[in-house]
């Protein structure tokens, strides 16, 4: 059997890009699903209900490192190196304005999220759409009927989740980029705060690996 790895990847995150990486693979262990090993989703493994569990700080010279580790026997878990990266697929398309859109569509049907605005050239939708890839699953929430203040944004994402009620008692999201655009909204109302916050984690969970066509 070789030792090579199924999958390694090395790079330098941001606090806040850890605590993302970290939540996502925190909800998928509490719900008992594959967790994504890399960003778009697309290498996962299943953890047994009990596997053994080792962390192991140490130093060296002046160098420290934090080592978090899962083992358990190779039949207990399952590991796919091409599942699908998303529920969701963007559509790009010119509406009857001649203007570029895109929304994202989940595997439902259900429209959950989308550009916000008309685009004058399919260029720019795509350059949007890329942006709200890149920013929502690392955005933090802020609801505006409370007094919250963003937490201090540590390069994760340079946009905010925005969750508030219209002047017609919907519960809405918004995604607003730090430039002060709206940059992809839920495309509807909703008849309770927790119905606006499961449609932005679904944004949240599928807008990375999701195809466009």
């Amino acid at each position: 059997m070789s030792d090579e790895p199924l999958y390694e990847s090395e790079e330098t995150r941001t606090r806040r890009g850890l605590a993302t990486y970290f939540r996502r693979l925190a909800r998928r262990l509490s719900r008992g699903e594959p967790i994504p090993a890399d960003e778009e989703q697309t290498v996962t493994v299943e953890v047994p209900a009990d596997p053994e569990f080792e962390v192991e700080l140490e130093q060296e010279g002046e160098t420290m490192s934090l080592e978090i580790e899962m083992e358990w026997p190779a039949e207990e878990g399952t590991v796919d190196t091409d599942a699908p990266g998303s529920k969701a697929t963007f559509d790009l398309y010119e509406d009857n304005a001649e203007e570029w859109r895109w929304r994202l569509v989940h595997d439902n049907g259900n429209i959950i999220a989308d550009s916000s605005e008309g685009y004058a050239s399919k260029q720019k939708a795509k350059q949007g759409l890329e942006s709200v890839r890149t920013n929502a699953p690392g955005a933090h929430v802020v609801d505006q009927s409370k007094d919250d203040e963003p937490e201090a944004d540590e390069g994760a994402s340079k946009a905010t989740f925005e969750l508030f009620a219209d002047v017609a008692a919907k519960w809405r999201w918004r995604l607003r980029h730090d430039n002060g655009e709206i940059i992809a909204d839920g495309g509807q109302g909703y008849s309770s705060k927790q119905k606006a916050k499961q449609g932005l984690r679904s944004v949240k969970t599928n807008v990375r690996g999701a195809e466009v066509r």
